[in-house]
């Protein structure tokens, strides 16, 4: 492989990649052919489109495989969610290593333009223009644990119940798995009684600017972790302009390599 590829796969996020993609048998009963691509070597070319934001006809061919190989590669592992799959793998390391902080989380939204697909919308903070949002829970440290797209329209309120339920059980350095954390921070979007009466019956305990009455400022000690985990996801250069239908396998990529790189840190 070139020093390119290996690069962009490590020997580390191969093995974990491995344990996540589904093994493929060849057959061709009436013999020849060619010799199928590897699936190192096309994950390194899905890569490299994802942070590059190039299309698919422009992957270089120092990767092998030619791009519609890459492609259908990616459909295929698309469908069978083996990027929702890695980003599970790459969480049970770090809770399995003492690598997430449950104390304290924090949940936030960031819009990005859409050119067409599901999940978009009249973006308000963008002259109406389409676009989507992407909304993030990450633990104190800025890790992302939770991500989810919506219309650009949609409020920030409603993306809370179902992203912060959908927190995986995610296992520990001792004792069993954890998918709540201690409290959640959250600015003044989600100042809602019914949302924080839900949270408490969680046992999770809310810290939400109060609208008219708490300076959103003063939430920024906390949270400014999840605006630079934000900052992160724009290494994915796929999600700034969308051109996908369905955005979430590369935002399931994105926070895959955030983690990652924080997992071999």
């Amino acid at each position: 492989m070139t020093s390119l590829a290996e690069r962009l796969v490590p020997d580390e996020l191969w093995e974990l990649f491995r344990r996540v993609v589904p093994e493929t048998v060849v057959v061709r009963p009436q013999g020849g052919g060619r010799r199928r691509a590897g699936d190192r070597e096309c994950m390194a070319a899905i890569v490299f489109v994802a942070t590059s934001g190039c299309t698919w006809r422009q992957v270089p061919p120092l990767f092998g495989p030619a791009w519609p190989t890459v492609y259908r590669r990616f459909a295929r592992w698309s469908k069978e969610r083996v990027w929702a799959r890695l980003h599970r793998v790459i969480l049970d390391e770090l809770g399995a290593q003492g690598g997430l902080d449950w104390s304290r989380f924090a949940i936030d939204s960031v819009s990005v333009r859409a050119l067409k697909g599901l999940l978009t919308g009249p973006n308000p903070t963008d002259r109406g223009k389409n676009g989507s949002k992407i909304h993030l829970v990450t633990d104190r440290s800025g890790l992302p644990v939770a991500v989810a797209i919506s219309a650009a329209n949609t409020h920030d309120s409603l993306a809370l119940k179902p992203l912060v339920a959908s927190i995986p059980p995610i296992r520990s350095r001792r004792g069993l798995r954890r998918r709540r954390p201690d409290k959640l921070h959250g600015d003044k979007g989600y100042d809602y009684p019914h949302l924080r009466r839900w949270l408490r019956s969680r046992g999770i305990t809310p810290r939400i600017a109060r609208r008219g009455i708490e300076s959103s400022g003063r939430l920024g000690r906390h949270r400014w972790v999840i605006e630079r985990t934000m900052s992160w996801l724009a290494g994915c250069r796929r999600l700034h302009r969308r051109y996908e239908r369905k955005p979430e396998h590369f935002l399931a990529i994105a926070t895959s390599l955030i983690n990652y790189r924080r997992l071999t840190k």
